[in-house]
């Protein structure tokens, strides 16, 4: 017998190491997809185009690497897990490093005047494809070692190590989302990462019983990554604070010493600007018309009032100021809250404040009743898309007093206009008044413009107001000529739970 081939079979691996070597790496690897998501959203938010594109990318890492681990697995079995364990180590340096090549390259990419789609797949094979092709090569070596390993049922040992992968995946899945992400932070979960895959690489090299042939190699390579590592996880963190939900940064952007005021961005998007000193003063032309189209169709008495999702809270905290309420807000993230409360000077016991999803909110409270609900969970392609349908359109109506009124912010590009024109509409099918106002001002080319629709039993009895944004802005109603020329020009359609593509309509061309 020649010596190739006993090393092709040269001793039974106990198939239970091998199970747990595959689902160590398999849920490595899935902790990495997540952890993709979280680590773009500071760039491009959070949309189906981001997902989209890390799962594509991912499996194509995956499937390259498991055709390659199929050609490896091939060779002598001592050799076949020996090259592996060298590639599991490329595996652990390219997670190593996906902090700061993201880093790198997000400028770049972000400059090069690509559409926002085009932007997302280049990001995500930029820094995530390698991590995946180098970590989709030892299942099939490891699957090929489990059956020729294997003295009888060699079925059930193919059929154990593809268990092993999908438990792992899923085991990856959970820690990630509920685990690493939430407690530890993108940056530290990838060093975890690393070194599991680290401990599997050198955990191939004992069981192919090969002697590792440059040691200086090998060291130079585990200590480089291992200093990558440690120095993504120790770093200082983009984010103010790493939720569950999102990155979440304050920047102070006070004009004068001694007045300050702090701006709440969300993953890549603003979510709101507050004074400390000036709590009716709305700093967007957004918060602006929430607040003035709302208190003026209102009247000066109190009236009660919902707001979906929550950010800095300006305007309920200019609505607490003015005396107005009851308030609740509906807003998913506890850290929004609390970081409201530390810096934009909330005041979280005036405000009943549910941290769930608003529409559950909303479903689950059938008695509850509103003077005004307001919409304010709109970013670019950004959207959840359940909160902007007829079946969310029709709840909002059911919790809406007599004369209520809903009013939301949509963002649109001017040459577009499909997203305004779609929900426009969805709004037509439920309420029988639905206004559509903005800054009076013409738009400019390639401008994505703010807008505010307000939809009741009736419309609003003025067409216009002023309101500090900070300086001074006009705000105008655009009349039906607008609605009924330049949206249905567009051919909408009554967005549904069961078809609202919001991130299409929103997608600028």
């Amino acid at each position: 017998m020649s010596s190739g081939h006993k090393s092709t079979e040269y001793r039974a691996i106990p198939l239970a190491l091998l199970v747990a070597l595959q689902g160590a790496v398999s849920g490595a690897s899935l902790v990495v997809e997540i952890v993709a998501g979280r680590m773009l959203a500071p760039y491009v938010g959070m949309s189906i185009y981001t997902w989209t594109s890390i799962i594509a990318v991912v499996l194509g890492g995956f499937s390259a690497g498991h055709w390659w681990g199929g050609r490896i697995a091939e060779k002598p079995a001592d050799r076949a897990l020996a090259l592996t364990g060298w590639l599991i180590l490329a595996a652990a340096l390219t997670t190593a490093i996906a902090v700061q090549l993201l880093y790198v390259i997000a400028v770049p990419v972000m400059s090069a005047d690509l559409s926002a789609v085009w932007t997302i797949v280049l990001l995500s094979a930029g820094v995530f494809f390698l991590p995946s092709l180098f970590a989709g090569i030892p299942a099939p070596v490891l699957s090929h070692v489990a059956v020729s390993s294997a003295k009888n049922g060699s079925g059930r040992a193919l059929g154990a190590m593809f268990a092993a992968g999908a438990i792992g995946a899923i085991g990856g899945t959970l820690l990630s989302g509920f685990v690493f992400i939430p407690w530890l932070g993108t940056a530290m979960t990838l060093a975890i990462v690393t070194v599991a895959y680290g401990i599997a690489g050198v955990t191939l090299f004992w069981l192919s019983r090969q002697p590792v042939r440059s040691h200086a190699v090998f060291s130079v390579l585990a200590l480089t990554t291992l200093g990558l590592a440690i120095h993504s996880a120790t770093r200082p963190s983009p984010c103010t604070e790493e939720s569950q939900y999102y990155c979440i940064r304050v920047f102070d952007v006070s004009q004068e010493a001694g007045q300050p005021v702090n701006l709440m961005v969300l993953d890549h998007l603003s979510h709101g600007t507050s004074s400390r000193d000036e709590p009716r003063v709305m700093h967007t032309e957004f918060t602006a018309m929430l607040d003035g189209i709302a208190r003026r169709r209102m009247g000066e008495g109190g009236f009660a009032a919902f707001f979906i999702g929550g950010g800095t809270y300006s305007v309920p905290r200019a609505w607490r100021d003015y005396g107005t309420g009851p308030i609740t807000v509906a807003e998913i993230d506890p850290a929004v809250t609390r970081i409201a409360q530390e810096r934009f000077w909330f005041d979280p016991d005036a405000v009943e404040i549910l941290h769930e999803d608003a529409r559950r909110a909303l479903l689950s409270r059938p008695a509850a009743s509103y003077d005004v609900i307001i919409g304010d969970a709109f970013g670019d392609i950004a959207v959840p898309q359940h909160l902007i349908t007829r079946e969310f359109f029709e709840l909002v109506h059911s919790r809406l007093r007599e004369d209520g009124l809903f009013v939301m912010n949509v963002i649109d590009f001017v040459e577009q206009l499909d997203a305004l024109a779609a929900i426009h509409l969805t709004l037509e099918s439920v309420f029988p008044s639905v206004e559509i106002w903005t800054e009076a001002t013409p738009p400019e080319p390639g401008q994505q413009r703010v807008f505010v629709l307000a939809a009741g039993k009736s419309p609003s009895d003025f067409d216009a107001f002023s309101a500090p944004a900070p300086e001074p802005k006009r705000f105008a109603a655009l009349g039906r000529t607008f609605a009924d020329g330049v949206l249905k020009a567009r051919n909408p359609f009554v967005l549904t739970d069961d078809f609202a593509p919001i991130d299409r309509l929103l997608a600028p061309r």
